[in-house]
């Protein structure tokens, strides 16, 4: 579903990423992994298309779509959850779902399917976003990325912050669309067991390089719970 080869990326006279390249495929959840620093929202942004790239290619479904802006990504398939949620607080639920929306003609409803993931988002539609907690405002997050039905669904961190029991709540969410076999996940996470759950890939990333790679139901043996920890 997505295939990135050799992407470099700068902020300044710094260099970024080096050289990053994976494939993700429907059906598995491609954890990025790695301590502050090291480059991994700056991954999920040249994905998205927040930053440019200045070298290398992103191909979705064997697509070209490096020089893509992000709403073009979008309409071809990209969902993005940013790290700190960045939900539109003064607009209702409703609204911001609405927004996910917006590469779809007017009019188009909101799939109902949002509600069963997430019932907390239905019982609450009419509140405004900046009134709900953490948690709650994650699950809004990730229900707007999805509203859009992407083929490809990028999440920073997602357990920021969030209560226990609505970190179950999204990993059996991110499970349940990992197992349609339609979509493609990536996901960075911070919290070891979170990732090493949901994980049917590893990336580990060291100084804007990916430094170590398998499969999820190796890394405690690889060792990469410690190399996270050095």
């Amino acid at each position: 579903m997505l295939k990135v080869d050799g992407i470099h990326q700068y902020y300044g006279g710094s260099h970024i990423l080096r050289g990053v390249g994976f494939e993700a495929k429907a059906g598995e959840v491609t954890v990025v992994l790695g301590r502050n620093g090291v480059g991994k929202t700056t991954l999920l942004k040249a994905l998205m298309g927040v930053v440019p790239v200045k070298a290398g290619t992103i191909r979705l479904d064997g697509q070209d779509i490096t020089r893509d802006s992000p709403f073009a990504r979008v309409r071809k398939g990209v969902g993005y959850v940013p790290q700190g949620r960045e939900i539109f607080g003064r607009l209702t639920v409703e609204e911001n779902l609405r927004m996910g929306l917006a590469c779809k003609p007017g009019g188009t409803p909101i799939p109902a399917e949002l509600f069963e993931l997430f019932p907390v988002l239905e019982q609450m539609i009419g509140r405004r976003g900046g009134d709900l907690s953490g948690g709650q405002q994650q699950q809004l997050a990730i229900a707007r990325a999805l509203a859009a039905a992407p083929r490809l669904l990028i999440l920073d961190e997602p357990t920021e912050g969030i209560q226990p029991s609505i970190i179950k709540d999204i990993g059996r969410v991110i499970r349940m669309l990992a197992a349609r076999k339609t979509m493609a996940i990536v996901l960075v996470e911070q919290y070891y067991d979170f990732a090493a759950e949901l994980a049917d890939q590893y990336l580990l990333m060291e100084r804007g390089e990916i430094v170590q790679r398998g499969r999820g139901a190796t890394m405690e043996r690889e060792g990469v719970r410690e190399r996270m920890a050095i």
